[in-house]
């Protein structure tokens, strides 16, 4: 992405210089199944993620604990999402001004290790999450690693992870997702999940519309919408179940297959519309 030159977004929370925290073992400790976890449940309600690890998230550090000071490449991941925070605000600032309205951008916490969020204390083996308590995206810039274990290298992979974020962002200040919130407190487990993949679609269609605006403004190179689409296809819950070793399991996807979220996206991209990203249907 030329994104060097872009608009820095003021939005944005540091919190990388914060106390560090010491890991307690995650889901049996096994890096594989951790990744697995991060990405299958990019982008949902934290509180599942706290439900899973159970005993194995971040813990409170030793009191007096400094965190040691950001890399050089880390401060270049932090000055990349703020242009891509940026560039956010830039595209849905003009989809609401076009309907009369005022977009009102989240705040993007970037934190290491853990953090405190009006969704509880997370720790980075949630991976990338957006909290409709406080409507602010967290990330740990460390997910950059995991995206490439993926197979899902590149700037513009992690622009659109970030991108996705801001989507449910969108879903939130819409009403879009408090009523779906409320339709799974009286739903069974397969309705309630069937209702989960169909905000995480609409939130790749999302990040597709931000995607064409970016290209629009001629901050795309060459193969970064292939990057976009690796991106979407590499957490697809058919995939991830693959790749942990399990049998495919439809009913229990909670984001999509990854043929669904590169459909998606591509239509977000393609059409750069609001009303068809209507995943749920009128």
């Amino acid at each position: 992405m030329r994104w060097k030159q872009g608009r820095r977004s003021r939005n944005i929370d540091d919190r990388r210089g914060a106390a560090r925290v010491r890991r307690g073992p995650v889901l049996g400790g096994g890096m594989g199944l951790l990744l697995i976890v991060v990405v299958l449940l990019m982008g949902g309600d934290p509180t599942q993620i706290l439900m899973l690890l159970a005993d194995g998230g971040a813990q409170p550090a030793d009191a007096g604990r400094a965190a040691a000071p950001p890399t050089a490449a880390d401060n270049e991941a932090a000055d990349f999402v703020s242009v891509v925070l940026g560039t956010t605000e830039d595209a849905w600032g003009q989809v609401f001004s076009s309907a009369g309205q005022t977009y009102p951008p989240p705040t993007l916490v970037l934190y290491r290790d853990a953090v405190q969020s009006a969704c509880g204390f997370n720790s980075a083996a949630t991976g990338p999450f957006y909290c409709p308590g406080d409507q602010q995206i967290y990330i740990d810039l460390g997910f950059i690693d995991e995206l490439r274990r993926l197979g899902a290298p590149g700037d513009f992979a992690f622009a659109y992870v970030i991108a996705h974020e801001v989507g449910h962002h969108i879903q939130r200040i819409t009403g879009i997702e408090p009523q779906v919130r409320d339709a799974q407190r009286s739903v069974g487990e397969l309705e309630s999940n069937r209702l989960s993949v169909l905000m995480e679609l609409q939130a790749d269609c999302y990040a597709g519309l931000w995607a064409n605006h970016a290209e629009r403004a001629g901050l795309l190179e060459t193969g970064d919408i292939d990057e976009g689409l690796a991106a979407a296809a590499a957490v697809g819950d058919d995939r991830l179940q693959r790749q942990a070793g399990r049998a495919v399991q439809p009913e229990s996807f909670t984001h999509g297959t990854s043929a669904q979220r590169m459909e998606w996206f591509t239509r977000g991209l393609r059409d750069a519309s609001v009303a068809r990203c209507d995943t749920f249907g009128r």
